[in-house]
């Protein structure tokens, strides 16, 4: 069987390689996350005591940063889980997941933002649709690889709705943690704790 000409432009980049940048750019915007912390500056006269309650401050910032490591960590696992499926790829199957990228890479901004500011609704609201947005196109990665036939032949249709559902999990929460930061400001953002919860009763 040949190779047409159109074929070869339409898919010049391997699913190996659409890899390989997402693993590169998550290990960049991991470790980017512990520059969200910072350390103390104590301006006055440094103690035992006023170095305690600098490092005592920082607590939310740690707890920001936790969660948007475990948060990446869990898009990654799950990208590895579509591209086991997916087999294929095209143009615009690239370019979703350069602007997927986009929104993971910009994960260490706002998670310096609600460390900050965790107080404010407009920090949160910052937080909140940046991994909103990275949610939404993680999941129209996988719907247009399963409507364009980019994913394994034998993978069946009970295991496809399965993925599909489990994608749609963290825009969901996106959108509670949205609301609830109104009232509750950053404490909203354990909300993406139910993740793995939400996983096993849909499966």
């Amino acid at each position: 069987m040949t190779t047409s000409y159109s074929d070869s432009i339409n898919n010049w980049v391997t699913t190996s390689r659409i890899e390989t940048l997402v693993d590169g750019i998550f290990a960049i915007a991991m470790t980017l996350l512990v520059l969200s912390i910072g350390v103390p500056d104590v301006s006055s006269v440094l103690n035992e005591a006023a170095l305690q309650q600098q490092l005592w401050d920082l607590w939310p910032k740690l707890l920001s940063y936790a969660l948007s490591f475990w948060i990446l960590a869990g898009f990654w696992r799950v990208n590895h889980q579509q591209f086991f499926f997916i087999k294929h790829s095209n143009t615009t199957l690239i370019t979703i997941n350069v602007f997927w990228l986009l929104f993971i890479a910009m994960v260490p901004f706002s998670t310096e933002i609600i460390g900050e500011f965790g107080n404010y609704f407009t920090a949160n609201m910052i937080f909140q649709l940046n991994l909103f947005f990275a949610g939404v196109l993680y999941c129209v990665n996988w719907v247009y690889a399963v409507r364009k036939g980019l994913v394994d032949e034998k993978l069946d249709e009970s295991s496809k709705r399965m993925v599909t559902r489990s994608s749609m999990i963290l825009p969901f929460l996106s959108i509670v943690a949205l609301g609830l930061s109104y009232y509750f400001f950053a404490w909203a953002n354990l909300v993406y704790l139910a993740n793995p919860l939400i996983k096993k009763i849909i499966q």
